[in-house]
Formats: C-alpha cells, sequence, structure tokens
C-alpha cells in the first residue's frame, strides 16, 4: 500500500492510542513488521505544547520506519500550524484524528464529535492539506451513532479535499470499544471512495486480520489494542497474509528478551520515574497470558527503578524457562 509516495513496508498498521503508542511502542512495532505506526496524537491548542508530555510528542527525531503523527483539534487554522509544526520536527505524514470518542476531546469538538459537523470536516482537511507538502490521512469512525452514521459522507469529503488514506474503526462514537465493531460500513465506504481504506477495530489475531480484510476489500489493517502487550501480532498478519499459514508463537526466551527491552526504552525515553509508572501498564498487558493470576503483575508494580524491574523480570524468566 502506498500512502502519498511512501510504500508501505506492510499492509498492517498500528493504531494510535493516546499514553500507549509512545515512541518507544511504535518502534518496536515497527521492528515487528507494522508497515506504519501512528504517534500518539498531539493537540493543535499551542497553549499546550510546552507541557512535558506535549514535549515528548513533538519529538520526531528517531522514528521507526515513516514518521506518521496525529493531530487533534476542532480550529481549522490551529490544526494547520500544528501540522507544520510536526512537519517541520520531522512528520513526514500528517494524520487528522476524528475518531476519538473521549469525553474530554468531544466536548471541545473534536476528535468523533467532528463527525457531526461535516462542514467543519471539510474546512478542516482543506487548511492542513493546503498547509503541508506531506500526505496527510484521516481516522475516522462510522459516524457520531447508529442514527447518524455517516462515514461514507466524510470519506467522499476527505478524498474530494486531498486526504491520502482514511482509516475507519467500525463503530460509532457512541459505542466506545464496547460490543463488537461492524465492518459493513467500512466495507460500503470502500467501494465509495477510490483513496485506501484501512480496516480498523478488533483485530486481534492473524486469522481476524484476513477474515476482516477479505470481507471489506480494504487496502490494509490497523491494529490497535490487539498490540497490547502482543506487538509481535503485526509479524503474525504478514506471515498469514503472505502464506495462509499461522505463525508459531514467540518463544519464552524472546518474549524475555522482547519485553526486557521494551522495559529499558522505556526508562530510556521517560526517564526513571515515568518510566517505571510506563513499564508498570505495558509488562502487566504482556503478563496477562504468561501471569494470569496476577501474582507477578502484584510484585512489579510495587518496583520503584529501573534496575529493580530489570531483574525482577530476569528472575521470572529464568524460573519460567
Amino acid at each position: 500500500m502506498k500512502i502519498g509516495s511512501y510504500s508501505l513496508a506492510s499492509n498492517t498498521m498500528l493504531a494510535p492510542m493516546a499514553g500507549i503508542t509512545d515512541q518507544p511502542f511504535r518502534q518496536l512495532c515497527c521492528q515487528m513488521g507494522a508497515g506504519l505506526a501512528v504517534s500518539e496524537m498531539v493537540s493543535a491548542n499551542p497553549k499546550v505544547w510546552k507541557t512535558e508530555k506535549s514535549k515528548r510528542r513533538l519529538i520526531h527525531g528517531n522514528e521507526a520506519g515513516i514518521c506518521s503523527v496525529q493531530i487533534a483539534g476542532s480550529d481549522p487554522d490551529e490544526l494547520a500550524l500544528a501540522a507544520q509544526v510536526n512537519v517541520d520536527n520531522g512528520a513526514q505524514i500528517i494524520d487528522i484524528n476524528m475518531g476519538c470518542p473521549a469525553k474530554k476531546v468531544n466536548k471541545k469538538l473534536a476528535g468523533s464529535a467532528l463527525l457531526k459537523e461535516p462542514t467543519l470536516v471539510e474546512q478542516i482537511i482543506k487548511s492542513v492539506v493546503d498547509k503541508v507538502a506531506v500526505p496527510v490521512t484521516l481516522k475516522i469512525r462510522t459516524g457520531w451513532c447508529e442514527n447518524t452514521r455517516n462515514g461514507i459522507e466524510i470519506a467522499k469529503i476527505a478524498e474530494h479535499n486531498g486526504i491520502q488514506s482514511l482509516a475507519v474503526h467500525g463503530r460509532t462514537r457512541n459505542d466506545f470499544y464496547k460490543g463488537e465493531a461492524e465492518y459493513e460500513t467500512i466495507k460500503a465506504i470502500k467501494k465509495a471512495v477510490s483513496i485506501p481504506v484501512v480496516a480498523n477495530g478488533d483485530i486481534t489475531s492473524a486469522i481476524k486480520a484476513s477474515q476482516v480484510l477479505d470481507y471489506t476489500g480494504a487496502d490494509a489493517i490497523m491494529v490497535g489494542r490487539g498490540a497490547q502487550g502482543r506487538p509481535w501480532i503485526f509479524r503474525e498478519i504478514n506471515h498469514f497474509f503472505a502464506t495462509g499459514q499461522q505463525l508459531a508463537p514467540p518463544s519464552l526466551e524472546e518474549v524475555r528478551s522482547i519485553m526486557i527491552e521494551h522495559v529499558k526504552g522505556l526508562h530510556t525515553f521517560y526517564g526513571d520515574f515515568m518510566g517505571v509508572r510506563f513499564a508498570r501498564k505495558h509488562v502487566s498487558w504482556y503478563m496477562q497470558t504468561l501471569d494470569p493470576e496476577k501474582q507477578f503483575r502484584s510484585i512489579f508494580n510495587a518496583l520503584e527503578s529501573e534496575q529493580e524491574q530489570l531483574e525482577a523480570l530476569t528472575r521470572y524468566f529464568d524460573n519460567l524457562i
């Protein structure tokens, strides 16, 4: 699949997730086979750019693969400025967020709340596309609610105003993450536009990815929560697409290596204090299968330094293996 002049290494992508798809996790997922890893959303409001969280999200110099940065907001001029600032900082693709269902985002008429305002959607897309020379992509949901599912209308606006690729989560905003994703709307959107369409929602295995791709006719698959604690899902999907066969799961030795390197990367990126806290979150996801009784997670969550965390992981896997 191509986005503008960029050819992706595979037709699997990592979905942007606030507080999760930071630089260390994006790099890991690209190493595991993701053709594109979209950043956490960056606010278009310049008043918040000096916070530590925003400063980290504005760093794009050490990205693995193609650097795609997602921006969020509701003011066309602010979004255009945010796009330009991120391109100046190294972004190679700008992604506009119109899919986030969070109340604190939607109350500012950003994220999926924009789906209720097609005229504003068009103004935003025009403003951003006109401002930057890099490809601009868009992430949406199928609509605001079941009775206002207007994904096809938004997709046509996107195509007519220069969007290079469209990712669609198969839920409305009011669905949040409840129930099961529906792919009928994604299929209809793919038939209605000629730009690449990426299917997103409940992609948790290689078989499910193949089923969704076949049903929707989409050009690529985007994985979100299915990659939490399982970054190797991308290589599993790629292998299944290429061979029709399921890839064997990683060995315990490889899982240990991946986790330890991930924890080290989090500490390097965030520093020891915040690194400890982000490591707890990611290790908890890794351990959902390995530690169903949550015994190790209770121990790990009480640790307060990088050294303690790495030593605990080493001991755990030594005993397990």
